[in-house]
């Protein structure tokens, strides 16, 4: 699942390995260069379009009080208050955001069954969106919505937030997650350099052990930076086919090509010596402390590297002194399969309440003038194609969200936020639990299928 400074959710590429090898060639190459770091028809009284740079028209909803939810905490939360900070400017709206923890189903879940939706949410895995569809939970988007989310994302992501021929959601939020991140550091200092296959990772991975550092700091506490391991190795191995038909369930998780991503992931579980703090300490490792066990000290860290998306960026900025570009670099997940694989997800707004101002947020959200002013933050990448990159703070985002852009449909969302909560997105349960009973024990792979399967 996904991202609090963990956005989890960008995984994988629809269509041929084009748009993943795209991605992938434009991350890099960017990622060496520089640092990271509605609704309603009734719109008078509002924005008027087109005046001040503005790109979409408001209506006035003086006196109106909104509820946000979403799973963003820290610096992504901060964010995104400015973007609505901005709509409350432009309509006279009020906006509380609401935080959901990561069980954001259950959370939505108990309060519509209590009568007391929040107005719009954030959801982060495409399954629960058709979840909340199916039992008519969700409100369609207005003509005015649809209207900027036709001129700004491509079919592939409007595709995402539809159900039965409807379309009730609008990706804000993106996320390349493919990337092991480094300490420059300790890979000069161990001789090593960034590796294009898996088994060159394992083996620089060996040699950073030998020199004294721990190789990988893995958040295995977070079931979905688990989700994330398993989703690039399968991805590579198994290829785009595989994994749509295992994202649906149309093969079972005890197939053979399961079998061979869980084994190859387990020759780097199966070590402890190249985990930070063994697998013990894995399990108890959050993934913002796996950032830091890599980051908060040039001379002496705990790990020598970790993996997750572009966002990690964030959490370096904030939570360490080191600097993109420089002390930290990224490259590609390392090829398992034929190629290096690109996994994305996102964060899909929907509405909950049938109202203008449910509607006007919606749209605003699907527009540039919102997507730039958290494209300006940082620690963010968005879906919509009409956004200039030169909002983005830096070179390195900057290319990230042109190759997304650049991939147009062709490309996979994250496998575990297809699928429904209970196995996807749900802590100490389904994939999650699965995931983290195999890093306890990665010689048990025939285990760890049996546990997937049943869940």
């Amino acid at each position: 699942m996904r991202t609090s400074v963990r956005t989890k959710r960008i995984t994988s590429t629809r269509g041929s390995g084009t748009g993943r090898a795209a991605i992938a060639l434009c991350a890099v190459a960017a990622l060496s260069l520089t640092a990271c770091g509605g609704g309603g028809d009734d719109k008078s009284g509002g924005d008027k379009a087109g005046s001040e740079g503005k790109s979409v028209e408001l209506p006035s909803l003086d006196g109106e009080n909104l509820q946000v939810a979403a799973v963003w905490t820290g610096p992504e939360q901060d964010a995104f208050r400015k973007v609505l900070d901005e709509f409350e400017k432009r309509t006279g709206a009020t906006v509380k955001f609401v935080p959901t923890g990561d069980n954001v189903a259950t959370y939505i879940g108990s309060k519509i069954e209590g009568g007391a939706p929040p107005d719009v949410a954030m959801l982060p895995q495409v399954g629960v969106l058709q979840q909340f569809a199916e039992k008519d939970w969700l409100k369609p988007l207005s003509s005015d919505t649809e209207a900027e989310l036709n001129k700004n994302f491509a079919k592939g992501w409007q595709d995402l937030g539809s159900h039965d021929g409807k379309q009730y959601g609008v990706y804000f939020k993106a996320a390349n997650k493919s990337l092991i991140w480094y300490n420059t550091t300790a890979y000069e200092n161990a001789g090593v350099g960034e590796a294009k296959t898996w088994k060159e990772f394992l083996t620089n991975a060996q040699t950073i052990a030998d020199s004294g550092v721990e190789p990988v700091s893995v958040g295995g506490a977070d079931g979905w930076v688990l989700t994330d391991w398993f989703e690039n190795i399968y991805l590579s191995q198994a290829g785009p086919e595989k994994y749509d038909q295992l994202a649906k369930h149309e093969i079972k998780w005890t197939d053979a090509s399961v079998k061979e991503a869980l084994t190859t992931l387990g020759e780097l579980f199966g070590k402890k010596e190249l985990l930070a703090g063994g697998n013990s300490g894995a399990l108890q490792t959050e993934f913002p402390t796996s950032v830091t066990n890599t980051f908060s000290s040039m001379d002496a860290p705990k790990a020598a590297s970790v993996f997750e998306a572009d966002f990690v960026g964030i959490n370096i900025a904030q939570d360490t002194d080191a600097k993109v570009g420089t002390d930290a670099k990224a490259y590609p997940f390392p090829a398992a399969g034929a190629e290096s694989p690109v996994v994305t997800g996102g964060d899909a707004a929907v509405a909950l309440k049938d109202s203008k101002g449910a509607q006007a947020l919606l749209t605003f959200l699907a527009s540039t003038d919102a997507a730039e002013i958290w494209a300006k933050e940082g620690g963010f990448i968005s879906p919509n194609k009409e956004l200039d990159g030169s909002a983005y703070p830096n070179d390195v985002q900057r290319e990230i969200a042109k190759a997304l852009i650049a991939a147009g449909d062709d490309f996979r969302f994250d496998m575990s936020d297809q699928a429904p909560a209970a196995f996807g997105g749900t802590k100490g349960e389904g994939e999650w639990k699965a995931l983290q009973d195999f890093l306890k024990n990665p010689d048990d792979v025939a285990g760890a299928q049996r546990a997937l399967e049943t869940s």
